[in-house]
């Protein structure tokens, strides 16, 4: 069986107020989480201020800085916290579980992500949504990750953009540096199965606010494009020079 405490909660967070507390709350009653840290990447509203008052530990970045980089604050946070908080000879590093900040009170149903981890049977888990939120974009960035991951690695994920995924501490570390911004989740499969983790999709009853059809969303999704393709263009003469093809790897589902 594994330990009671051996999962940490990273919530990378970015003017989220309406949300966020829901989020927390719900996260912080995931069987073995016993830290739970808030990543406040740059916010103007007063998200910080509430991810504090529903329990969560809150490190705030002076300036927007990207989903990659609130990740990598929020893990280092909890390493050091597990190197000076525990007795002598007791250290173990947590497996990390990274939720988004949007799923609110779905953020409760989380738990099977950790369960191949904690058990030894995976590297690393991908949740795949089984409430699906009507989108109003097109899938083109969906579709150039997944296109991108199968390239790579001969294998395609169902959600790959998704960000919902447990993570022994030793697959983060082999991953970083993490790939910037948006392109993180895509760069995050692509190195781990290079590396011959193991990751498993897992279908979970989560879901997050939809993006919309407005200017703000069409901007965001512009973003998520640029820092995908700039993950995958960094990751193509890899591929090309181990000789990857389709059907090399196939990583499981739960």
């Amino acid at each position: 069986m594994p330990p009671s405490g051996d999962v940490a909660v990273v919530i990378p967070a970015r003017n989220e107020s309406s949300r966020i507390a829901a989020t927390v709350a719900g996260a912080a009653g995931l069987p073995g989480v016993d830290l739970l840290i808030v990543v406040d990447d740059g916010s103007t509203d007063d998200t910080a201020a509430l991810a504090s008052r529903a329990g969560a530990t809150v490190l705030r970045h002076d300036r927007n800085r990207g989903k990659a980089a609130a990740m990598e604050t929020g893990a280092e946070a909890i390493r050091l916290l597990e190197a000076t908080g525990a007795p002598l000879g007791a250290h173990h590093a947590r497996h990390l579980l990274f939720l988004d900040a949007d799923l609110g009170e779905t953020a409760a149903a989380a738990g099977p992500l950790t369960e191949p981890v904690r058990a030894g049977t995976a590297d690393m888990t991908i949740a795949v949504f089984t409430e699906r939120v009507r989108q109003g974009g097109h899938g083109l960035v969906v579709g150039l990750s997944g296109a991108g991951i199968e390239r790579a690695t001969g294998w395609r994920p169902a959600q790959p953009l998704n960000g919902q995924r447990c993570l022994t501490r030793a697959a983060f570390e082999l991953a970083r540096p993490l790939a910037a911004g948006f392109g993180v989740e895509t760069a995050l499969t692509i190195d781990l199965l290079r590396a011959g983790m193991r990751v498993t999709e897992v279908e979970v009853p989560l879901a997050h606010r939809a993006t919309g059809n407005d200017w703000a969303s069409q901007v965001h999704r512009a973003r998520q494009l640029a820092d995908v393709a700039r993950a995958l263009a960094a990751r193509e003469p890899a591929a090309r020079a181990l000789g990857v093809r389709p059907g090399r790897l196939r990583p499981g589902r739960r």
